[in-house]
């Protein structure tokens, strides 16, 4: 099967389930009462993605691997990666445009998105430093 396929069978397996699971998941798009602009968003979403997104945070990967050498620029490359997902998913409410069906569903209108992100940006990066700095001492002490 190796030969044949390239990897093992539990590598065929858990891919053919998940593309079950996203054809479920398409079936129950349809389903939906306004299934064709959900089609429009994530084609748009993944267009969006592929010939913009994707270009614009590989060149700033590629200058950060530039700036900081090493290692260290995993410390700066991860938490601005969950960063900008966290804006990326939260931008509309962070911004105050979120159409009112969210605050009828929820019951209560949406509001301190932008300070919560920021909060937890710092966060990760506070923690990325920390480790980073924990990593550093650790390394000197080594070789002392």
């Amino acid at each position: 099967m190796r030969k044949l396929y390239g990897t093992t069978p539990l590598h065929l397996l858990a891919h053919g389930l998940l593309f079950a699971i996203f054809g479920w998941v398409v079936l129950q798009l349809f389903d939906a009462r306004e299934s064709f602009n959900m089609l429009v968003w994530f084609v748009a979403a993944l267009i969006l993605h592929d010939l913009v997104l994707l270009p614009f945070y590989s060149l700033l990967d590629r200058a950060g691997r530039v700036a900081a050498r090493g290692p260290t620029i995993n410390f700066v490359r991860i938490p601005a990666a969950l960063s900008g997902l966290l804006l990326l998913l939260f931008f509309p409410p962070m911004l105050g445009r979120n159409d009112g069906s969210f605050a009828r569903v929820a019951g209560e209108e949406p509001s301190g998105y932008l300070e919560r992100w920021l909060i937890v940006t710092a966060a990760l990066f506070a923690i990325a430093m920390a480790l980073s700095v924990l990593r550093l001492t650790k390394g000197r002490h080594e070789q002392a």
